[in-house]
């Protein structure tokens, strides 16, 4: 038996070392694409494990093209590009993010938002709260994430593989309240900044979780 072990292992061995990263011939591998994984993972834990929070600011040209060198992720919309960034320590920001205006995230629509899809995913803002556009983002970001963390893995795939399908418009007053008592994921903000500790302000309204 033992020495069926040994041959076993060498076995496994010799094709790890094959397949290794680290051995010195070239391969179809070494000509592909190379990418590397960021250091988020500890920073996305500590930040998931504590009181989530999220902060919304403006940047415009030489502002814009500082923040977009730091690591990140980048959307492109129809008329704006938004970045996100890995989680950092509330009193340790990088000098590129911190000295950015909260002020001026309040955009004007020339036209009503057309109605929501009930097929698709929408994130209701409460109708009874006012928030500046910057605030209304950081907690439509807080309900899109609840969402995402209550669906099964079946789900998070067909969402991810449809593109992320998501609305964001404000309830009618008359449907609020049935909304906040659905079980949909509910945002209730901590009252740092803008509005009352405790206020719900967003109800996750995703078909795969409706009752």
């Amino acid at each position: 038996m033992g020495q069926g072990a040994d041959a076993g292992a060498s076995r496994a061995y010799a094709s790890a070392a094959q397949d290794s990263p680290f051995r010195d011939e070239r391969t179809a591998r070494d000509e592909a694409p190379q990418f590397v994984l960021p250091e988020w993972a500890e920073a996305m834990r500590s930040w998931q494990d504590a009181r989530i929070r999220k902060v919304v600011r403006r940047a415009r040209g030489a502002e814009w093209r500082r923040a977009e060198a730091l690591p990140g992720i980048t959307v492109t919309g129809k008329s704006a590009e938004v970045r996100v960034f890995p989680p950092v320590p509330l009193d340790g920001w990088p000098k590129e993010l911190a000295r950015l205006q909260v002020s001026g995230t309040d955009l004007d629509d020339p036209e009503p938002p057309v109605d929501a899809d009930p097929a698709a995913p929408v994130l209701w803002l409460n109708p009874e709260v006012a928030m500046s556009a910057g605030k209304a983002m950081a907690q439509a970001g807080h309900g899109a994430q609840l969402a995402w963390w209550d669906l099964s893995d079946e789900d998070r795939t067909a969402w991810r593989d449809a593109g992320f399908p998501l609305t964001v418009r404000t309830a009618d007053p008359a449907r609020w309240p049935g909304l906040t008592t659905s079980g949909l994921p509910l945002v209730r903000d901590a009252g740092f900044t803008e509005i009352a500790p405790g206020s719900c302000t967003v109800v996750a309204d995703h078909p795969a979780l409706r009752g």
